[in-house]
């Protein structure tokens, strides 16, 4: 039966090329009409071998718009309406989007920080045929249909080598990966634009979705973001444990609970004095503090700069320091000359008289210096 008309309709949109017939050859006659859409091109066969191409168009069969397929079958048959035999694939041109990739299995990255981190990733991608002829030797072949299914396992496997190689030549660690997105589907879709067009492929676009290391890696990737947030590791560590005394707060009572609270209580409890140091002085040592500072400080006679209680010589100036005097009922010191104790009020009593020796103030009834130790 002669074939008058040769054209191909897609209704899915995923189908890339059709031949006609399905399988072995359609006999032909010149003035026959070949109808090509807008996005597609026919490609000739003839005993399995490429011939002549048409664009988009309504084309009549004659001997000088199918010049090579002329000369293959020989003018010389031709008288009328002389069939010949040959086969058309029609082959889709539009750009096939959204066409996913990912890994079935994680990739290893060799990590600066983690070193062997075993990596998933997925997108999307785009492509479409650019050469006619060199997709259907090298891809479809004699299959009647083609279509992106069957394509998509091998362009994922060609995309996910490149990744590898990709990841391991550009990329530190993992911990740099979110902001590189970008970067590396510009570098993907450069490094399998070459490896595509040995099969008449273009890429027209190559999306990164999501890169993912385990989940271990990513509690650390979390982990290092919370620090980074709060400024610094001891800062980080007093907001962990703050967060873990207010979970064991929230969670019911029991004895398991009362368990945890108290282990977080303890470990609290030994952490605070750490936490609140430089924060604010502790109330007991404060209050001694106050209290020695205000009764046992001596003013140096000459600059009236404070000088602990027992000190010899001023520590601005250099001058010596009289003696102070012990109070008899507390026992605080007081500087020399204070009638009244400055710690408990008690009235102090009259010094003796100076020792001979090195001239200090000693009580009555000493019978040795109380500073040098000379008998009195």
């Amino acid at each position: 039966m002669l074939v008058e008309v040769v054209q191909s309709l897609d209704d899915t949109g995923e189908l890339i090329c059709s031949r006609f017939p399905p399988s072995g050859e359609a006999d032909l006659k010149l003035g026959a009409q070949v109808i090509v859409r807008e996005s597609q091109s026919a490609v000739f066969f003839r005993g399995g071998k490429a011939l002549d191409t048409f664009g988009p168009g309504r084309h009549t069969l004659t001997t000088g718009n199918v010049p090579i397929l002329m000369k293959a079958i020989g003018l010389a048959v031709f008288k009328g309406d002389t069939p010949f035999k040959a086969e058309v694939v029609f082959v889709n041109h539009k750009v096939f989007t959204n066409q996913k990739w990912g890994t079935k299995e994680p990739i290893a990255f060799r990590d600066a920080e983690l070193s062997l981190v075993r990596l998933r990733a997925f997108g999307i991608m785009s492509f479409k045929v650019e050469d006619a002829q060199l997709f259907v030797n090298k891809i479809v072949g004699t299959q009647g249909m083609y279509s992106t299914q069957q394509i998509e396992d091998f362009l994922r496997g060609i995309v996910i080598g490149r990744l590898a190689d990709f990841l391991g030549e550009n990329l530190k660690s993992v911990f740099d990966l979110p902001r590189y997105y970008d970067e590396i589907g510009t570098g993907m879709k450069a490094r399998v634009r070459d490896d595509f067009a040995k099969y008449g492929i273009g890429c027209e676009d190559f999306i990164i979705n999501a890169i993912t290391p385990p989940e271990e890696v990513q509690k650390k990737i979390d982990e290092r973001s919370a620090m980074a947030a709060v400024g610094n590791l001891d800062q980080y560590m007093k907001f962990k444990a703050a967060q873990a005394l207010q979970d064991a707060a929230n969670q019911p009572g029991g004895t398991a609970g009362a368990g945890v609270g108290a282990g977080l209580g303890f470990g609290m409890g030994m952490m605070m004095p750490n936490m609140m140091a430089g924060m604010m002085p502790q109330a007991g040592t404060g209050a001694a503090a106050g209290g020695a500072m205000a009764g046992a400080m001596l003013a140096c006679g000459k600059c009236q700069h404070p000088n602990p209680a027992g000190t010899k010589f001023c520590g601005q100036c250099g001058a010596p320091l009289a003696a102070g005097v012990s109070c008899p009922k507390c026992k605080a010191p007081n500087p020399a000359g204070t009638k009244f104790c400055g710690q408990c009020g008690a009235p102090l009593q009259a010094t003796g008289g100076k020792c001979p020796k090195c001239q200090a103030d000693n009580a009555p009834g000493t019978k040795f210096c109380g500073n040098c130790g000379n008998p009195l």
